[in-house]
């Protein structure tokens, strides 16, 4: 990959910053274009993220000024913004190795440690739909906090290596307590009987700890590190440290949710779904509220609906095991005044046709009451020999 030096002397091999906002502004619109009724707040530290992008996308040239800290801190404000989005940025492996390998880390790493820090309080609410809640402690979690892993581990194995041992200790705390808070909330859920936002759960923590993994391998991190021997594979073998619970909430991913939970591929064609960050898709198989809110959305035309649900329904075509995308199918129909009918004059004819005689068009018939209580009597039934526990 061809470098770039930018007027500052900063030498840069990973993406232009310029060009990594229009990154940004492709998948999240909403960031920059302000409406009634869809403001973004930027105000106060846990958001300066949001505005340190929205600051940038108005004075361009300011970017040829950066160092490295900076351009680290563009980087982790562009994949938080992102990472709910339908289009995810691409500068993962920048910000938890490449940028902490570069030739000039040595003057910038005790900074971008304590960036890493800072971005564990960052407030990703706006950007972000795949959220799992614990009322009672007033906590949620999403993906953003394995992407938070992800990028802490990556800086904590820098700086081990360039002998930064306090501040190493300061992210390995940070990190001990974001997997205290995952276990926490998930036993929680339990002792409240929380099914459903158990079952979100478990797909957010099973991405979190994956991230997590992925990066501890990327770094090699030696199995004798007793670091690693307390944080790694957390929801796939038992680990002293912890409670059962993880290891029980990843098997019952891989059971319930791993299919539904991916890449999203068919939603990335329509574009009306990047007009709000309230389309922003949610954890599934849990859509049906999702689907309303696209079904009774003004700012949504029929022809945009129709454009959803042809998504959805090629979606669930590759993908048949999932019910997600048949949720949402059902709430953005159930909106409508006459249901699917309300769309035949903006529908193919071979569209509407297909899906009326799909077993995609039949699943939809479930009530989400009723959808919702089979995964929950699922949940209490399911044991597993690997590990001695149940919900």
């Amino acid at each position: 990959m061809a470098k770039k030096e930018l007027r500052s002397g900063l030498t840069l091999s990973g993406i232009a910053p310029n060009i990594l906002l229009k990154h940004v502004e492709n998948t999240a619109p909403w960031l920059f274009k302000a409406e009634p009724g869809n403001e973004i707040l930027t105000t106060g530290k846990e958001r300066a993220y949001l505005a340190k992008l929205i600051f940038y996308k108005k004075n361009l040239n300011a970017l040829k000024n950066i160092d490295l800290t900076e351009y680290f801190h563009i980087c982790m404000a562009a994949h938080w913004t992102t990472a709910g989005t339908f289009v995810p940025t691409d500068v993962d492996n920048q910000i938890r190795e490449g940028l902490w390998r570069h030739g000039e880390i040595g003057k910038h790493i005790e900074r971008m440690a304590k960036v890493t820090i800072d971005s564990w309080t960052w407030d990703y609410s706006q950007v972000t739909n795949r959220k799992s809640y614990n009322h009672t402690r007033n906590q949620v979690m999403s993906t953003h906090e394995g992407t938070w892993l992800s990028v802490a581990i990556g800086a904590y194995c820098a700086l081990k290596k360039n002998k930064r041992d306090s501040l190493a200790d300061e992210v390995a705390d940070v990190i001990l307590a974001e997997n205290d808070k995952e276990e926490k909330l998930l036993l929680d859920l339990q002792e409240k009987r929380d099914h459903i936002n158990f079952l979100r759960s478990t797909a957010l923590m099973a991405h979190n700890f994956g991230d997590l993994d992925r990066v501890i391998d990327q770094w090699q991190m030696s199995d004798d590190d007793p670091f690693k021997q307390r944080i790694y594979k957390l929801g796939h073998r038992l680990n002293t440290n912890y409670s059962p619970v993880l290891m029980f909430a990843g098997l019952v991913n891989k059971e319930f949710l791993s299919v539904e939970n991916h890449r999203h591929m068919s939603l990335r064609q329509p574009r009306c779904l990047r007009l709000s960050n309230r389309y922003l898709v949610p954890v599934g198989p849990f859509m049906d509220d999702w689907g309303t809110l696209l079904g009774s959305e003004t700012k949504l035309t029929p022809a945009d609906k129709v454009e959803i649900i042809a998504a959805l329904f090629e979606g669930w075509s590759r993908q048949d095991l999932a019910f997600g995308y048949v949720r949402a199918f059902r709430g953005l129909t159930e909106a409508l005044p006459h249901g699917l009918e309300s769309l035949e004059a903006d529908m193919p004819f071979d569209l509407m046709a297909g899906i009326k005689k799909s077993k995609f068009f039949e699943l939809a018939k479930i009530e989400k009451a009723e959808f919702e209580n089979m995964m929950i009597k699922r949940l209490d039934e399911f044991r597993t020999p690997l590990v001695d526990y149940k919900f």
